[in-house]
């Protein structure tokens, strides 16, 4: 009886792969293990050589307070971190205040002071989306963000997550009181039923420029978008970018004129005074 014996030889070498299946296994594998642990982004690039020499100071000093490239990069992360939120809250007052003294007539009627308020909204996101758009600073706290997802569970990652938390937040009170002052000068309030902070409103906002930004990286064409149109009760056809129609989106869903709220001529002198100097009340 004869029996089947187990190939031997070359008769036991794997079949040859095309090129194309090794590309296809390889990215395939490759795309699986980042899947699993999460794209990484590092801060390898970052010689501590270079920066002893750029800064000007001792490298005996230098070893002596971080004895390793590592404990200096640790340090790095969480300093980054600190100060990580973009903030353009004074140029967006600038903006305001430029904006009240080109349309200074709209507040004479609610009529008038609602155009004001859209024209507000069509400005000003478009602003805040090409400053961060165009942001070196922007991509570092893209970066940052990553760098921290790919961090290991333990005192450092603990300490950045920290960091970046206050960070958001200061940023967030901050324009949520630049919104509630503003909102509170042109006689708007949150709708009651909404059940919405101007904290909220600070979320939702960031997140759809943040968003946009982020698309428009890899899909210029929404950074190019214009419409031409008079939405939300504008006061004249114009043109509108992606950035001023979400925005506007949201803040009229919550925002509403206070009934609460006479206008008188002394007040819109006030008003208008208040809009000439505006600044954050920490400012």
């Amino acid at each position: 009886m004869s029996y089947l014996q187990p190939p031997t030889g070359l008769a036991r070498r794997r079949r040859r792969l095309s090129d194309e299946e090794t590309e296809q296994r390889m990215l395939g594998t490759a795309v699986a293990m980042v899947n699993r642990t999460g794209l990484t982004v590092s801060l390898d690039h970052i010689g501590l050589e270079d920066v002893i020499r750029d800064a000007g100071v001792s490298r005996s000093a230098v070893y002596r307070r971080w004895p390793y490239k590592d404990l200096f990069i640790s340090d790095l992360v969480k300093q980054l971190a600190k100060d990580a939120t973009p903030t353009i809250v004074a140029d967006e007052l600038s903006m305001i205040r430029r904006i009240a003294a080109e349309h200074s007539g709209w507040l004479e009627t609610p009529e008038l002071r609602h155009g004001l308020v859209i024209e507000l909204f069509r400005q000003l996101p478009l602003l805040d989306f090409q400053t961060l758009f165009e942001s070196a600073g922007w991509r570092t706290y893209l970066a940052l963000h990553a760098t921290f997802m790919s961090l290991a569970d333990g005192e450092l990652r603990d300490q950045v997550g920290l960091a970046l938390a206050q960070s958001e937040q200061e940023h967030r009170t901050r324009v949520a009181q630049a919104w509630e002052q503003l909102a509170g000068l042109l006689g708007y309030r949150l709708r009651p039923e909404s059940g919405v902070t101007f904290e909220v409103i600070a979320a939702l906002l960031d997140a759809t420029i943040r968003g946009l930004v982020i698309m428009a990286l890899a899909t210029p064409g929404i950074a190019a978008h214009r419409a031409q149109a008079t939405p939300f009760g504008a006061a004249a056809r114009q043109e509108w970018s992606l950035p001023a129609l979400g925005l506007a989106a949201i803040a009229s869903a919550f925002l509403e004129p206070d009934p609460a709220v006479g206008w008188d001529t002394d007040r819109i002198a006030r008003v208008r005074q208040a809009l000439s100097c505006l600044a954050l009340p920490d400012a």
